[in-house]
């Protein structure tokens, strides 16, 4: 029996609550909130009939404390599952403290406004400090930790696939299959086509942050950083084909170079067609890319939003999209004192997902990890005052209920290594 509490109703929190709704023997009760409560009422129409899950619907916005803070009192919820927005996440995780509730999200913090002077200094000099220079990162996050763990509560932070399983694949390797781990390589693969000449699967605002900006990867303890896309690589994809993939800065090699111990190495590959990078530099070249407002015809606008509202939302691509997504991680090193590799992945069929929940694989490679990092809460398995990312809890659990509710895993023991 337990209460959740879900703030956004978007792509990704479509698929989870639906995923949640299969679970209803622990999912007992949920309240849905947005800004946009109409759509939340719609995803509770759709499930009518299809769960024993008692659904209820809020409005909220997940940017004023106030408001969340409210609504977690009068819901009284077991956990708050955050699957809005990055920007939302210090907010939530406020409210979260001030009515002691555990907390979970499926991406680091990162601000709305780049340009904020206070937000500015702190990054700047962490830039110095780190060695890398993404808008996202962990920092803001893992202050909270002290606070979490004086409240007796759990914050689990960026659980879906990337980050998130891919960090349970980490943990799953050193507990499993290693005694020492040197090398870690994160390849995403997505080989789906939706027919559009450009389109981003997942928020376009934070789609396009992330694949403008420097690449970066761990090795030898320190930070190494490159231009965007300066590192291409080409992969042979179980299921998919020979795709090229882009060298990016990705979260969780920050928390993996901490809690993998001796790794060497850490990287991250994703996948990209030469029409989207193409489309993607001539906007970037415009200033479409950028976070700045600007005044127009005596408003002001933030070029990457109004890009956003032109471009099409990804929770529509679900009907369109074809072809299967390859997501995970290769992994050299050492086990009884013999070298070893391995690799262990997961390939998800876009047309399956629409058939069964109605989003494209993107979407639901997210959203069923979002419903089993919260299952391991719920049924305690992840409880520990704190705030943690998800490669610190045990992965065995996780990666079975995965298994159990769409996102098997696969593995080789002889990959094709990433040069």
């Amino acid at each position: 029996m337990s209460r959740v509490l879900v703030i956004g109703c978007g792509g990704v929190a479509s698929v989870a609550i639906q995923k949640c709704c299969q679970v209803d023997e622990v999912f007992t009760e949920m309240c849905i909130a947005s800004r946009t409560k109409e759509k939340c009422d719609a995803l509770v129409e759709k499930l009518k009939g299809k769960t024993k899950t008692v659904l209820t619907t809020a409005r909220v916005d997940a940017d004023d404390a106030d408001q969340l803070i409210e609504l977690i009192n009068r819901y009284k919820p077991d956990l708050v599952m955050n699957i809005a927005l990055p920007y939302q996440d210090l907010t939530i995780m406020d409210a979260c403290l001030a009515c002691g509730v555990n907390y979970m999200d499926t991406a680091n913090y990162e601000p709305e406004d780049t340009d904020d002077p206070e937000w500015r200094a702190i990054y700047e000099k962490r830039c110095k400090e780190e060695g890398f220079s993404a808008y996202f990162d962990y920092s803001w996050q893992w202050a909270y930790r002290k606070k979490f763990e004086d409240a007796g509560l759990t914050a689990l932070l960026g659980c879906g696939f990337d980050p998130g399983v891919t960090q349970a694949y980490c943990a799953y390797a050193l507990k499993h299959e290693f005694d020492q781990i040197d090398t870690i390589d994160i390849l995403d693969c997505n080989g789906g086509d939706h027919g559009y000449a450009f389109a981003t699967n997942f928020n376009p605002e934070i789609n396009l942050r992330e694949v403008s900006a420097p690449g970066s990867y761990w090795e030898d303890g320190h930070w190494v950083e490159i231009p965007p896309m300066d590192i291409k690589r080409e992969y042979n994809f179980d299921q998919v084909g020979d795709k090229d993939m882009y060298l990016l800065h990705h979260e969780e090699i920050e928390s993996l170079a901490k809690t993998i111990p001796g790794v060497k190495r850490i990287r991250f590959f994703m996948t990209f067609g030469q029409s989207y990078l193409d489309h993607m530099r001539c906007l970037e070249d415009v200033g479409m890319l950028s976070t700045t407002p600007i005044q127009y015809n005596g408003q002001e606008i933030v070029p990457i939003q109004f890009l956003k509202a032109l471009l099409p939302d990804p929770a529509s691509l679900g009907p369109r999209t074809k072809g299967k997504t390859n997501i995970g991680c290769i992994f050299t090193g050492v086990k009884d004192g013999k070298e070893k590799t391995y690799y262990i992945y997961n390939v998800c069929d876009h047309q399956e997902c629409y058939h069964e929940v109605g989003s494209q694989a993107i979407s639901y490679t997210t959203g069923v990890p979002a419903m089993c990092g919260a299952l391991m809460m719920l049924t305690g398995k992840w409880i520990r005052p704190g705030v943690y990312t998800v490669e610190e809890f045990d992965p065995d659990p996780f990666l079975d209920a995965l298994d159990r509710y769409g996102l098997p895993r696969s593995e080789s023991y002889d990959p094709k290594l990433v040069d």
